[in-house]
Parts: C-alpha cells; sequence; structure tokens
C-alpha cells in the first residue's frame, strides 16, 4: 500500500532561502522526492546500505506547456499517483524481497493491481452508493443521499486506514510517510538537513495527499448532491466519470489552501486533512529520516538546486533494481536520459 503522495507545492517561490516545490511519496523502506524536473528515490538496502536513482521528468505529459495549466495540472498529479508512484512502490517491494530471494513478476503484480483496484472501487465507491441509495431512499433532499455516502466514505477510509496502521509493515511505511513531510519542512524553513533538525518538525504537512482525498470527498458530497437521484446506471457513471473532474478541482483547492494557509478561515477548513495524518504519518526512527534526507538531496542535486549549508551527506550507492526491472536512467547522465524508453516516474 501507498502512502499518501503530496503533489507540489502551491507556488513556485522560496521560503528559508530554498524552493519549496517538493513533494514525495513514502515507499516499501524508503522515500521517493518529486522536484521540478525529476525525481529521487532513496531506499535502506536489507543490508543496510541507503541506494538511490533518480529519474528526469522529461516526458510530454511533464514538458508539455498544457501539464501547468490550471486543473489540466491536477489530472498530471493523479496519472503520478496512481501509475508512476505505484511503478516505484512495487519497485521498493522487489529491492526488500531480494533478502528472501523473492521477486515479483510484471504478470503478477498487474494481476495483483487490477484485484487492488477493483476491491477499493467495490468498497470505496460502489458499497456506499449502494447503502446510502438504499437508506435514503424515502428522502425528499437531493442532497440527502450524496451526503450519507460521502460520510459512509469517511468511516470506510478511517476504519480501513486505522486497521491497516497496526500492520507492521504499513506502520513503517507511514512513518517513512512522516519522515518525507519532516524533511520537506525542514526545506521550507532553509534549515540545514540533518537528523537533529529534520527531527524537531512535525510529520503532517499542508500539501500531503491525506488532505487531498480529504478535498475530494466534500467536493464529490457537493457535485453528486447536484446530480441527485438518478437511475442506478447514471449514478454508478457519474462516480467513475467524475474522478478526474474531481482530482482537477480538488488540486486546485489544495494549491489556494496552501497559498493562504496564514488564514485562520483556511486553517479551520483544511484542518481534517491534518487530523487524518494522524494515521497515515508517523514518528520515525533516525535511520528513516536519514533515507528521507538522502533522497531530498537527491532530488535538489537532480534539479540543479544547492543542498542547505550544514546538512548531513549519508553514504549511499545507486540503486540495482531486480532482474527482469529496467533500471532507470541517472539524472546526471544526459544521454542515457535522452535514450531510455522508459517513461520517468515521479510520486
Amino acid at each position: 500500500m501507498s502512502a499518501n503522495p503530496a503533489p507540489l507545492a502551491a507556488d513556485g517561490g522560496r521560503r528559508g532561502g530554498t524552493p519549496f516545490a517538493y513533494g514525495g511519496q513514502a515507499l516499501m523502506e524508503g522515500v521517493l522526492m518529486r522536484g521540478r524536473n525529476a525525481i529521487a528515490v532513496a531506499l535502506r538496502h536489507p543490508d543496510g546500505r541507503i541506494v538511490t536513482s533518480t529519474e528526469r521528468l522529461e516526458s510530454r505529459i511533464h514538458t508539455s506547456r498544457a501539464a501547468k495549466w490550471p486543473f489540466v495540472r491536477g489530472l498530471v498529479v493523479l496519472y503520478e499517483t496512481l501509475v508512476i508512484g505505484t511503478r516505484w512502490l512495487v519497485r521498493s517491494a522487489n529491492v526488500q524481497a531480494e533478502e528472501d530471494d523473492v521477486e515479483l513478476g510484471k504478470g503478477t503484480i498487474a494481476i495483483t493491481l487490477l484485484i487492488t483496484f477493483g476491491i477499493a472501487i467495490a468498497v470505496f465507491s460502489l458499497l456506499p452508493l449502494f447503502i446510502s441509495s438504499v437508506a435514503t431512499s424515502g428522502a425528499s433532499q437531493g442532497w440527502a443521499q450524496p451526503a450519507v455516502e460521502g460520510l459512509i466514505q469517511v468511516a470506510l477510509f478511517l476504519a480501513y486506514l486505522t486497521f491497516v496502521s497496526r500492520t507492521p509493515d504499513i506502520y513503517r511505511v507511514f512513518q517513512y510517510h512522516g519522515a518525507e513531510h519532516m524533511t520537506i519542512h525542514a526545506l521550507e524553513a532553509g534549515d540545514p538537513l540533518t537528523v537533529n533538525e529534520v527531527r524537531k518538525y512535525p510529520t503532517a504537512h499542508h500539501r500531503c495527499g491525506t488532505e487531498f482525498l480529504v478535498i475530494l470527498v466534500l467536493l464529490s458530497i457537493f457535485a453528486f448532491s447536484l446530480v441527485g437521484k438518478q437511475e442506478p446506471v447514471v449514478m454508478v457513471l457519474s462516480r467513475f466519470l467524475g474522478i478526474p473532474v474531481l482530482a482537477a478541482v480538488g488540486y486546485e483547492v489544495l494549491k489556494i489552501g496552501a497559498k493562504f494557509r496564514h488564514h485562520r478561515i483556511v486553517r479551520a477548513i483544511m484542518f481534517p486533512g491534518i487530523l487524518v495524518q494522524m494515521i497515515t504519518t508517523k514518528r520515525p526512527t533516525d535511520d528513516m529520516i536519514e533515507v528521507a534526507i538522502s533522497s531530498m538531496e537527491e532530488a535538489l542535486e537532480a534539479d540543479g538546486n544547492p543542498i542547505p549549508a550544514g546538512s548531513t551527506i549519508f553514504e549511499r550507492d545507486p540503486l540495482v533494481l531486480p532482474t527482469g526491472d529496467t533500471k532507470p536512467a541517472p539524472a546526471t547522465d544526459p544521454v542515457a536520459a535522452a535514450t531510455t524508453d522508459e517513461p520517468p516516474a515521479v510520486p
């Protein structure tokens, strides 16, 4: 399972002398950081080493002018989260499986993902729709059914996160999620990237994908209340077709919320997302913070940005992916980056 990836910063400015257009994603025993022009991945190898890899963001999806348009950029983030982020999550799992001489084949991965997404759609979308339709069958208000549907979705989602967070593997992913956020906080404040400096920051962050999900639920309640009760086929199709539209709008709301976070009303509106992060982020250990710092430093270097003065540079080795997976071209190798056929990966 992936921890919630953080969309990009609300604007391209600078705070504390350092760029703050960085978001990330927790992986299995690692962290992925997404910069402006490249992504960086740092993993704790089963033998204890920190291994890293970088990739340029050079596909047309990321370099086209349209990718930066309002509402379109939200769809790019959705693509990054569902497709490329999942690919790196699987890669990180394969690296950890090396210890047991286990490798997940592409066919197994594809089937597992299809089953996972199918169950997620059935449980978090179709089941709430069915229950809310039955529960509000006698209601005359058009907003009653989507309101109940949204509440059921929230309850199921929180229950699921609470349950999985109690498993050792997912708990560690949530710890890396916290380390990712804490490192981004330190960068935004202009502090050196050291374990001691990073550790003083909270695990919650206002650009986390958790807030994005909360916004989507609220938007879906409002949007589907406008649709009202329709034929079952229409209601089901509206939920599927509405996902990209709501994602596009939700991303813009998230950016506005981040830009005006200093306003008390905005903080209050966005506060539920921070509360949910009490589940999806946990306090990391020092070695996890080391991995997050390594990932951030790799991302900064790949973007051509300086590492904050006084930062700790941890020893790390190039990531060698298991047999059967294609090793990403390093961001610092323009020839290899130009010739690779594999699309770049981002959180």
